[in-house]
């Protein structure tokens, strides 16, 4: 069953000496589908991917895979001690990147919860960007 839900996420996003926040305040839905947690929300103009559903699924506490569709279409893995490699979408186009996930928790169930991650983004190995995210879902 779907359960309408406020989402709030802040990333932090650390490039070099350089560090930018950003918080979104949203409302999406949480969903249960084979033992695992989907939260699925429209973007907006504000963040840039207007046009565009983003979809997070939660596996247990230590897997998170990031699907975007729409204008704008991503697809990548946030793996507890693992780098895999994906697609992040832009308004400029597609990159492959990598995701080496540092650390992963997650206490979602069906009534919400939080959901953290911190890990680095390279493109062709070289270091990009060292992120977190803080992921609270309250259901309505």
């Amino acid at each position: 069953m779907k359960k309408n839900v406020f989402i709030k996420i802040k990333g932090i996003q650390q490039i070099e000496d350089d560090q930018d926040v950003t918080e979104l305040f949203t409302q999406g839905l949480l969903y249960k589908k084979n033992n695992n947690y989907y939260i699925t929300y429209d973007e907006s103009e504000t963040t840039g991917y207007e046009g565009s559903t983003t979809t997070l699924k939660v596996e247990g506490n230590d897997k998170v895979t990031l699907m975007r569709s729409g204008n704008v279409k991503s697809h990548l893995i946030i793996e507890n001690g693992t780098r895999n490699v994906g697609h992040y979408g832009t308004n400029e186009g597609s990159l492959m990147v990598g995701v080496y996930t540092k650390q992963m928790d997650s206490n979602l169930n069906e009534n919400g919860g939080d959901i953290y991650f911190r890990y680095a983004l390279d493109i062709n190995s070289t270091l990009i960007s060292e992120n977190e995210v803080f992921i609270n879902v309250k259901s309505d």
